[in-house]
This record gives structure tokens, C-alpha cells and sequence, in this order.
């Protein structure tokens, strides 16, 4: 059980750290130019240099929208990461993780609607590029959305022995 518990947790801070890399980089969209690599992000447009990404008017919310998402989906990662251990030592044996549970599917929930709405509305559009296609972030994005919903489940399943 404590091997279980121990892989839980190391699965757990590896979704926390891709939740932040994925967020905090800038190469969800990758396009290649006759001047180098344009990468775009859900911050910043870079080329060789980084500036303020632009967006029409009728995008704009949606951006926002997975911005504010992939944020939230952070903190309630972290939040069921600090439950998990506070759970893990006040807990009686035999009790479940119920809490830690709901909060990790929030946050697996926070990363589908981020990464459905940058799907549906900015997949295939960098500026200024040709041959457009998914950069590591967006992928880091899915594989947080997995490991956040196996996490989740596991932890409703789960009961200190």
C-alpha cells in the first residue's frame, strides 16, 4: 500500500509540474517561416524574439477563457496535492480519499475545457507560417488531462490500510 501511495504521489507532482510548464510556455502552436521557428503560446508569439500575442476581437475571450482555465486547473492541483498529505496523516485507516478525489477531477475538468476551447478555436494558427502543427505544451496539456483523471479516480478508490 505504501508503494501505491508513493506512485500516487510521484504521478501526482509530475502532472503538477507539466500543469505548470505546459501553462507557463510558449509553444502550444508551432509554425515554421522563412526566418526560423514561430512557436505561439497562451502568453506571448516568438520568433526570435517574444512579443505580445495578438488576437482578433472575437478570439480574444476564448484565450482568456483557456488562460484562465489552465490557471485553475494549477491550483487545484496543488490544493489535492496539499489535501493528499494533509489526508494522509490525520486520516483513520480504512477512510478514503474522498476529497482529494473531487478536487483532482475539478482540476481534470479545468484541463478539458482549457484544451477543448484552444482546440476548437486556435489549432492551426500561428502568424505568419506555414506547416502549423501542436507544439510539446499542448501535448503536456493532454497527458496532464489523463494523468489528472486516473489520478482522481484512484484517489475516490483509494483507503488507508
Amino acid at each position: 500500500m505504501l508503494v501505491l501511495l508513493a506512485g500516487i504521489f510521484v504521478v501526482h507532482i509530475a502532472t503538477v509540474i507539466m500543469l505548470f510548464v505546459s501553462t507557463i510556455s510558449n509553444v502550444w502552436m508551432v509554425g515554421s517561416s522563412n526566418t526560423g521557428t514561430i512557436s505561439r503560446g497562451l502568453w506571448l508569439l516568438c520568433n526570435k524574439t517574444c512579443t505580445q500575442l495578438l488576437v482578433s476581437s472575437k478570439d480574444e475571450a476564448s484565450l482568456k477563457a483557456v488562460q484562465a482555465f489552465m490557471i485553475l486547473s494549477i491550483i487545484f492541483s496543488v490544493v489535492a496535492l496539499v489535501l493528499f498529505i494533509i489526508q494522509l496523516f490525520t486520516l483513520e485507516k480504512g477512510k478514503r480519499f474522498y476529497m482529494t478525489g473531487a478536487i483532482m477531477l475539478v482540476c481534470w475538468m479545468c484541463i478539458l475545457i482549457a484544451v477543448s476551447i484552444y482546440t476548437a478555436r486556435f489549432t492551426g494558427t500561428v502568424v505568419y507560417s506555414t506547416n502549423p502543427h501542436h507544439g510539446y505544451c499542448f501535448i503536456l496539456a493532454w497527458i496532464c488531462f489523463c494523468f489528472s483523471f486516473i489520478i482522481g479516480i484512484l484517489y475516490l478508490v483509494l483507503r488507508k490500510k
